[in-house]
């Protein structure tokens, strides 16, 4: 007999507040329902000890920006994940979360190391937009047909602008290019991945770098990938 359960998704959010964790997710909370998920709002990470209520999950949406993360905590995640869990997330939320940990790091495939900041010779806020610099997405043009990113041209924003650490196992969509201004200490551009996915065990993974706040997520393409990106992951 078929299996008719609801969908379930389950949104963890948490760890720095300048990443907005709560409105972010909360603008997303329609959309899930939208599609059919009951979902469950989780604001600490406890909840991926439960194997039980974890096995039930079809799609975890994480925002925990830095923190940190109990070891049965972490083992639950990727047991669910590796069981057909899907794992989805944006900007630090995912590429920022729980920097001692290394087997977070290997399960998301990305981590952030820095967002580089405006010429010194700015007059810089110190509003928190610091490091806002105007910088594009580019789509992978081979990728451009994968059902996150199609239709989707290559785009503009003023946002931070992340450069991560990560590995060739990820299947990148988008990429940025960080420039090389004598203000800086690198010598070269840098380009890094902006939206990818990485299959792990039975479960997806989705990543968008950008996403820093509910404005960045509100831009229509942000918005877009990022809701094609949760129901790809999704079990």
């Amino acid at each position: 007999m078929t299996d008719r359960r609801q969908r379930r998704a389950l949104v963890v959010r948490g760890g720095w507040d300048g990443h907005q964790p709560v409105e972010t997710t909360d603008s997303f909370v329609p959309f899930l329902t939208e599609n059919g998920y009951e979902v469950h709002v989780e604001d600490e990470t406890t909840v991926y000890a439960d194997a039980d209520y974890m096995a039930g999950v079809d799609v975890v949406v994480q925002t925990v920006t830095m923190s940190t993360i109990a070891d049965d905590e972490l083992r639950g995640l990727t047991t669910a994940v590796r069981a057909g869990t899907g794992l989805a997330g944006w900007h630090g939320g995912i590429a920022d979360s729980y920097r001692s940990s290394s087997d977070y790091l290997h399960l998301v495939g990305g981590q952030f190391a820095t967002h580089p900041a405006k010429a010194p010779r700015e007059e810089l806020p110190g509003d928190g937009t610091d490091c806002f610099v105007r910088y594009t997405v580019d789509i992978v043009p081979e990728r451009a047909d994968h059902p996150i990113v199609a239709g989707i041209s290559d785009f503009e924003l003023t946002t931070e602008q992340y450069w991560v650490l990560t590995d060739e196992y990820n299947d990148v969509l988008a990429t940025t290019t960080i420039a090389a201004p004598d203000y800086h200490p690198w010598h070269r551009p840098v380009t890094c991945p902006a939206v990818w996915t990485r299959q792990w065990g039975d479960g997806r993974v989705f990543v968008s770098t950008p996403g820093h706040n509910l404005d960045v997520v509100n831009d229509p393409n942000v918005r877009t990938i990022i809701e094609r990106g949760i129901l790809w992951a999704s079990r």
